[in-house]
C-alpha cells in the first residue's frame, strides 16, 4: 500500500508485561535497570544482542551509562526483557527538575519524554531535536505498532523501508513502525519533531 503525502499528514515488537516489582525498576539510570533485569532473568549480553539486533558493544555501553539509547533501542530492549517499556523511560525522583529529568542528549540529537509515568500505557510522546545534517543514530528503528512524526521546525527525511519521506515544518507522517525506519536532518538548521509511538 502506497503511503500518502500531503502538506499536513502522511499516511513496530514491544511486549508489555506485568509491572516490574523488583528493585531493578527503581535504579537511578536506564543502564542500571537494564543490567539488573537482564541478569535477574539469566540472560547474557549475547542473547540480548540476538533478540534486539543491537551489538554487544552497544549494549555494554548502554548498561555502563556511556551511551544514551535511542527510543527505538529502548523499545527493542524492553520487548526482549518482557518488560513494560514505561519502566525504562521512567526517571529517578532524585533529578532536580522536570526539564533535566526527561531530556536525554547524545552526540547528534536529544529527546525529551513528554509522557513520564506512563507505565502500562500504549501511547508515548517525545520531542526529538536533531542537529544540522545529523542522523538519529542507533540501529534502524523497528518496533511493533504505529508511529506519528510531526515536524515542529526544520527539514527532515524519514525513511520507511526503501521509501524516503521528505518533510518540512508543518508536515506529518503516520506509518507502520514494524517497518525499519530512520530519521535524518537534511538542513543546516536544527530540526525539531513531535514523535508519538503507539505499541499494542
Amino acid at each position: 500500500m502506497t503511503q500518502q503525502t500531503s502538506p499536513h499528514i502522511q499516511s513496530s515488537d514491544v511486549l508489555v508485561s506485568e509491572p516490574c516489582s523488583s528493585d531493578a525498576c527503581q535504579e537511578t539510570s536506564i543502564g542500571d535497570r537494564i543490567r539488573s533485569v537482564r541478569t535477574q532473568k539469566g540472560m547474557t549480553l549475547d542473547q540480548l544482542a540476538n533478540e534486539t539486533g543491537c551489538s554487544i558493544t552497544t549494549l555494554e555501553s548502554i548498561e555502563n551509562n556511556e551511551l544514551t539509547p535511542p527510543v527505538g533501542n529502548l523499545l527493542q530492549i524492553s520487548k526482549a526483557l518482557s518488560l513494560d517499556s514505561g519502566y525504562l523511560f521512567k526517571e529517578s525522583d532524585k533529578k532536580p527538575s522536570r526539564v533535566e529529568a526527561y531530556e536525554k542528549r547524545t552526540e547528534n540529537y536529544a529527546y525529551t519524554n513528554l509522557t513520564p509515568g506512563t507505565e502500562k500505557k500504549h501511547l508515548k510522546a517525545f520531542i526529538v531535536t536533531l542537529d544540522p545534517l545529523a542522523n538519529h543514530e542507533g540501529v534502524g528503528f523497528q518496533h511493533e505498532g504505529e508511529e506519528f512524526n510531526y515536524v515542529l521546525s526544520g527539514d527532515v527525511a524519514v525513511s520507511v523501508g526503501e521509501h524516503v519521506n521528505y518533510l518540512k515544518q508543518g508536515d506529518a507522517l503516520h506509518f507502520n513502525a514494524g517497518i525499519r525506519h530512520n530519521l535524518k536532518n537534511t538542513s543546516n538548521q536544527i530540526a525539531k519533531l513531535l514523535v508519538v509511538i503507539y505499541t499494542p
